[in-house]
């Protein structure tokens, strides 16, 4: 290896350690310095989390939008409420259970959705997600129907001194530090490569040998089974479930944080799950302001609609986007105050949107 292939490498594991130890301490003192209710809305902005993570692989990275993740939360969530509430099943075994029933739902979706594509997929997955709510209702002697089932609250086990809402909150960011690691993995393995492919033209991936059928059916129980797992959390998080819960509002409301936290970018999950959850309850705070002649009294959608339109106009790549920006922001200012000088060696920082071509070699290019 070269000095500058060493001083790249060498910052490149300091630029992801860094931030990896900074996430750490952030994570292990929220739950110390704030009360129960924000502890227990970081614990639900995990859940989400863990959701975005699996819709971004399935639309960010495979390309396939889908409306309809809601109903694979479902899938997980009343696994885990019916295990529990009818046969007494520990939490802990029905969490990787709910994903893998949830995931072969959305392998036998996602055979069939091989024929659609674009819009047209959009549109089953959205008559998936409107139609889940129904049906569980119908069945309310399984369901319990509108009245729901409830669920007694999970207790830290081996008595930990910790209150119900921290061991909610370790044990939703310990599940979803845990999914995030094959997520980045996958995206940078030969299956993200492929994903990436199809997503910038499936005629050109085909051509280069990738079979479309396969990888995207893979997408798309891999995306069900994160889902799967975030409704069996939020299940015991709530430690309540009802059909009106998984409604077309919050598939919606998966697609909103993927797409406002960054589509295609690794990061973009997090800071989206932050939005979903605190952003509605900024929005209700924000209802009685009044701005001269105008009130939003009692209208906090009002509010989060303004918001949101505020977030996308000024960081149209997601947040994760506008965090690339400042970056490169203060890389200029670094250089133009003693830093490293523009020709000399120095680590790119990822894009927000990762693209699966290859760049060509000098010696690739003379043949």
């Amino acid at each position: 290896m070269t000095a500058t292939g060493a001083l790249n490498s060498s910052r490149l594991r300091a630029s992801t350690i860094f931030p990896a130890l900074v996430a750490l301490v952030v994570l292990f003192g929220i739950p110390l310095t704030t009360d129960s209710f924000q502890t227990f809305q970081f614990a639900n902005v995990a859940v989400f989390v863990v959701a975005i993570l699996g819709l971004n692989l399935l639309t960010g990275y495979s390309g396939q939008i889908s409306l309809g993740n809601g109903a694979f939360m479902a899938i997980g969530g009343y696994t885990t409420a019916l295990l529990v509430a009818r046969l007494g099943v520990p939490y802990a075994l029905t969490i990787p259970l709910s994903g893998l029933l949830a995931a072969a739902a959305g392998v036998m979706i996602g055979i069939p959705a091989l024929r659609l594509r674009g819009i047209y997929l959009a549109l089953a997955t959205f008559a998936l997600a409107l139609a889940v709510t129904p049906v569980l209702n119908n069945f309310d002697s399984f369901t319990g129907g509108h009245a729901g089932l409830n669920l007694n609250p999970a207790a830290p086990p081996f008595g930990l001194d910790l209150s119900n809402e921290q061991w909610l909150y370790f044990l939703c960011w310990a599940v979803a530090a845990i999914l995030f690691l094959p997520a980045r993995l996958l995206i940078g393995s030969r299956t993200g490569r492929a994903w990436m492919a199809i997503r910038d033209g499936e005629t050109a991936a085909t051509a280069n040998g990738i079979s479309i059928s396969f990888y995207k059916t893979l997408a798309f129980g891999i995306s069900a089974f994160y889902a799967g797992v975030a409704g069996s959390l939020q299940a015991v998080v709530l430690a309540y479930i009802n059909p009106d819960s998984y409604s077309l509002t919050l598939s919606l409301s998966l697609l909103i944080g993927a797409v406002v936290g960054g589509l295609g970018s690794v990061w973009g999950p997090v800071l989206g799950g932050l939005v979903v959850v605190w952003l509605p309850y900024l929005a209700e705070r924000a209802a009685g302001l009044h701005l001269g002649p105008l009130s939003f009294g009692g209208k906090p959608d009002i509010g989060f609609g303004i918001l949101l339109l505020v977030l996308m106009y000024f960081a149209p790549a997601g947040l994760a986007g506008l965090a690339g920006r400042a970056w490169r922001w203060y890389r200029r200012l670094r250089r133009g105050s003693g830093g490293p000088a523009d020709g000399e060696s120095e680590m790119v920082e990822p894009e927000p949107v990762e693209t699966a071509e290859r760049q060509v070699e000098p010696d690739q290019m003379s043949t």
